[in-house]
């Protein structure tokens, strides 16, 4: 009687080696394919000519270019930043307090999240040119507030859940226990329930970092007309044709977003095993 395998052992199985393999391939093929023709020697980006990094140069010569990243990177640093801070406040409210309509209020939170990011985009419009015109002649980064806080509406949702998730676990009696040691409520909060929480706030602050950094939709319909981010303008780049330059500055965003989400999974990775080892 043969023994019936266990999950795991699924994994030694050639077609679920070769059906993982085409995942991958679909998954990552079009990143590499990008990646590859920013080296194209060739402003016909279907054409392989030869290997150069002359297309890295122009996007640094692009001042243009140089702006709209900058811009992206202020925009996803401070929404970030807000939104953590925001998010992990409102994750603890949720968690810790009970109050009148907590389950419209969870639902409510949660919109940004399931509404269609076109929807948003309109709604965002619709309130930054009626409701709360913003100045369109400030100086930067003010100028860059519409954006912001467009940004911080829909990311600071995702945070709030992930930390919520994380609070799930958390041993209520040791927060009891350090004030029961004289530890006055914020001293409890800081030093035992925000070390907690801190994997959780990494992995959100990420997240939002990220979701700032890409988002075209959104930030096209929030932008003012001397305002412009990286994908708003890469997307104006695409329009007429796909060329190495645009795949060079693609992939530099591939690169800063890969290097920030490991940095974030490896401090992560720290505080995890800080706290089983401290257990």
């Amino acid at each position: 009687m043969s023994k019936k395998a266990a999950p795991l052992d699924y994994l030694s199985r050639w077609p679920l080696r070769l059906w993982l393999v085409l995942v991958a391939i679909f998954l990552y093929a079009p990143l590499l394919t990008l990646m590859a023709f920013s080296f194209n020697d060739s402003r016909r980006n279907i054409v392989w000519q030869g290997f150069t990094l002359d297309w890295y140069g122009a996007v640094f010569q692009d001042s243009d270019l140089l702006t709209a990243f900058g811009n992206s990177l202020t925009i996803a640093a401070i929404s970030t930043v807000v939104s953590l801070i925001l998010g992990a406040m409102v994750a603890v409210a949720c968690w810790r307090f009970r109050f009148p309509l907590k389950p419209a209020f969870e639902g409510a939170l949660a919109l940004p999240i399931v509404v269609p990011e076109i929807c948003m985009g309109v709604a965002m419009l619709v309130f930054f040119s009626r409701v709360m015109p913003w100045p369109d002649d400030l100086p930067w980064p003010f100028s860059l507030g519409a954006i912001i806080i467009a940004h911080i509406s829909f990311s600071f949702p995702f945070v709030a859940v992930i930390v919520r998730a994380r609070l799930a676990s958390f041993n209520r009696e040791l927060e009891e226990a350090a004030k029961d040691l004289g530890a006055s409520e914020w001293r409890a909060f800081m030093d035992v329930l925000v070390p907690h929480m801190k994997p959780a706030l990494i992995a959100g602050a990420l997240l939002a970092f990220t979701l700032s950094l890409d988002d075209f939709v959104i930030t096209f319909f929030t932008a003012g007309p001397d305002t412009v981010t990286f994908p708003v303008k890469v997307y104006s780049m695409v329009r007429f044709s796909v060329t190495p330059e645009v795949n060079a500055a693609s992939t530099l965003l591939i690169v800063v977003t890969v290097l920030l989400t490991a940095i974030g999974l490896k401090m992560q990775g720290k505080d995890v095993a800080k706290m089983e080892g401290g257990q």
